[in-house]
């Protein structure tokens, strides 16, 4: 089923969306303020440079589905549903300029206040969590006079496309992110992407807002990430080729969602040594990688969320569960969950301690002297029995998945506060009338 489509803004993002949603079938508006676009498209060129785009576009306009103008209003009029794709540039500051989107939010709202059926607005520009609800909508209702989700639909939906390969990327996403305030405002957009493959996502409109961000943020991490290692090996007289061949072949751990659950900070034996010894390293041979300097203290901090979650309650007793750095394991050398005590025991609180699988009698080599040297008098916090430890603290801070949920949910009063650290499924949490809260989810 064709639709009628209006696209504000021509440059890349716009420029692509009209070009294959018109090669859909769909009757596709573009508008931009630059006339030089508009000419462009209406003569059958493409505004941008970029691979398969001046075909789609001639066979867009020779098939009568693809047409442009200057005039937003009569755009948005004579169409159901409108994307934005303004652009949203950085002030000097940093801060987004969302100049662009609130003017033609206007146009738009002007636009539904001479309409009387139904129409869908959605905004494809990049924004930052919460402005299609701060800024989008109540410009629309102001302009229009009318309301969200009453007389006009608002949706969110980001774009994935790299410049390049924007049309391919647009044929065979990644995914499909579509958001919404309700299901059923989402009909028009199930609809226009039902040829589109891949899995689609109906979510919150916040969350379609950051995912974009975290997708940028990510690839951002990598890029920076590999340049800093290609850096270091080159340095080394390592060869950089074998190595990243040999690191992205690990799809279980390396290039997976391995690690990518957001939860308390990492320790154990080996991740802190390591990044320790390759930026001393990198000092030595007068290497300054940000990215990897960066880590430790990012980690530390995350410590510190922890303490503050706690201290925040305003109580001074204290359940930790889960001592050792790694569920099923008593090694307890750099783990968080023992930094976190120490600095809470700094702090005035009581700690209680229990950790099914740590035993001081048994502790021995660099694992007991890392223990005696951070917590010398751990012996006294640390109890055998679960319940024990529970029952004793106002909150209860989970610090590890090998507690077993339905024992927790026996001890656990309503009056206790619990706090999740490793972000336990849902399926594994325990079931109390208890207040329960993450550091970071």
């Amino acid at each position: 089923m064709s639709r009628s489509i209006s696209i504000l803004g021509l440059g890349y993002v716009g420029s692509v969306s009209a070009a294959c949603f018109a090669s859909l079938g769909h009757k596709v508006i573009g508008v931009d303020v630059s006339r030089e676009k508009v000419e462009m498209l209406e003569s059958g060129a493409s505004p941008i440079v970029e691979a398969g785009m001046s075909e789609l576009v001639a066979a867009g306009r020779s098939a009568c589905h693809l047409h442009a103008t200057t005039d937003a209003v009569a755009a948005v009029r004579d169409t159901d549903v409108t994307f934005v794709c303004v652009g949203t540039p950085s002030l000097r500051s940093g801060k987004l300029d969302l100049s662009h989107v609130e003017r033609v939010m206007q146009e738009v709202g002007a636009a539904l206040r001479e309409k009387s059926g139904h129409h869908t607005v959605v905004l494809r520009s990049t924004v930052l969590p919460g402005t299609t609800a701060s800024l989008v909508v109540p410009t629309l209702e102001r302009a229009s006079g009318r309301r969200a989700g009453v007389d006009f639909s608002v949706c969110y939906n980001p774009e994935f496309m790299r410049e390049g390969s924007a049309v391919a990327d647009f044929f065979q996403p990644p995914y499909t992110v579509l958001g919404a305030r309700t299901a059923q405002e989402l009909a028009p957009l199930r609809e226009l992407y039902q040829p589109i493959p891949g899995t689609v996502f109906e979510v919150q409109i916040p969350v379609a807002e950051m995912v974009k961000y975290v997708s940028n943020l990510f690839h951002a991490v990598k890029v920076g990430f590999a340049n800093e290692v290609g850096t270091l090996c080159q340095q080394m007289d390592v060869d950089t080729a074998a190595v990243t061949e040999i690191f992205a072949s690990d799809t279980k751990l390396n290039i997976s969602a391995a690690y990518l659950s957001p939860g308390f900070a990492f320790g154990g034996s080996c991740l802190p040594k390591d990044l320790r010894a390759i930026t001393h390293r990198a000092k030595e041979l007068d290497l300054h990688l940000p990215l990897l300097e960066s880590i430790m203290p990012s980690n530390s901090e995350h410590i510190t969320r922890a303490v503050d979650a706690v201290l925040h309650t305003g109580k001074k007793k204290i359940a930790m569960v889960g001592l050792s750095f790694k569920a099923g394991t008593d090694d307890l050398r750099e783990s968080p969950q023992v930094q976190l005590i120490k600095r809470l025991l700094g702090e005035g609180c009581e700690v209680r301690v229990w950790d099914k699988d740590v035993s001081l009698g048994r502790l021995a080599g660099s694992n007991r002297r890392f223990i005696e040297e951070v917590i010398p008098h751990i012996g006294s916090l640390l109890l055998t029995h679960l319940e024990e430890v529970v029952r004793f603290g106002e909150v209860v801070v989970l610090g590890t998945r090998a507690a077993d949920s339905q024992q927790l949910s026996t001890y656990l009063s309503p009056a206790q506060i619990v706090i999740d650290l490793v972000h336990l499924d849902p399926s594994r949490r325990p079931r109390s009338q208890a207040a329960y809260q993450g550091i970071c989810w």
